[in-house]
């Protein structure tokens, strides 16, 4: 199988449509998202609306929770909790339950997906420091992926120690565990403002990032028009 594994969209729909326009390109036999499908971004609905239609197996993100009701902005920063709280008032009924019925996580044949950490989906994976205890919760698959961070990265346990890497190639070692990061298609936050995302090759048993120009001023202009912080469109420009 070849996945395609998308993350931290954000209701960046010029975003999400480049990157699904090159998944396409790759050939990918199924699309995958590690969450926050919204939250920031001036188009909710019509990126779940993609979502669906694309049939892409989706979790729910911290973003995701607060927009569908399921729990209230109380450690977001004042910018994230009225960009969530504008969210919730916009979204559909449909696409608020869609959330709302979401998983935390999903279990694949040869991988797991989660939107944190496999041990608390709001966990922030920053440094190996952070992988120690997610590394040790990985039991029946060595591959984990995860967003949250909006930073293309990862992880290996290998041999008693923990490297992180930035390569954008990956080569699945048999006796190794891995936790990787296919970044942020729609807020990228390690200084490269282009959409990013993986493909995962299972028969292969190779993972290559790929980062996306996009249209990005237009996705600042409906962040603006729809009076959500100017600050949100600005960061996107910047990669942070």
């Amino acid at each position: 199988m070849k996945y395609g594994i998308i993350s931290d969209i954000h209701a960046n729909l010029e975003a999400l449509n480049t990157t699904l326009q090159e998944i396409d390109k790759l050939d990918a036999n199924k699309i995958i998202c590690l969450g926050d499908i919204v939250g920031y971004g001036a188009n909710p609905n019509e990126c779940l609306e993609r979502i669906k239609e694309r049939k892409i197996d989706s979790i729910m993100g911290n973003h995701d929770v607060v927009a569908c009701g399921k729990k209230e902005p109380d450690n977001f920063n004042p910018v994230a909790r009225d960009a969530a709280l504008w969210t919730r008032h916009v979204l559909t009924q449909e696409n608020r339950e869609f959330l709302y019925n979401l998983p935390e996580r999903r279990e694949f044949e040869d991988f797991l997906i989660v939107h944190g950490g496999i041990s608390d989906p709001d966990l922030y994976i920053f440094s190996t420091y952070d992988t120690i205890p997610e590394f040790n919760l990985m039991k029946k698959q060595s591959v984990c992926f995860f967003g949250h961070t909006h930073v293309r990265t990862y992880y290996v346990f290998q041999d008693d120690a923990i490297t992180c890497l930035f390569d954008y190639e990956i080569k699945i070692e048999p006796k190794a565990k891995y936790l990787i990061n296919p970044g942020s298609v729609g807020q990228p936050r390690d200084r490269d403002p282009r959409a990013s995302f993986l493909i995962y090759d299972t028969e292969k048993g190779i993972v290559k990032f790929t980062r996306l120009e996009y249209d990005l001023s237009l996705a600042q202009k409906k962040i603006i028009e729809a009076g959500l912080d100017r600050r949100l469109a600005d960061r996107l420009s910047m990669g942070k």
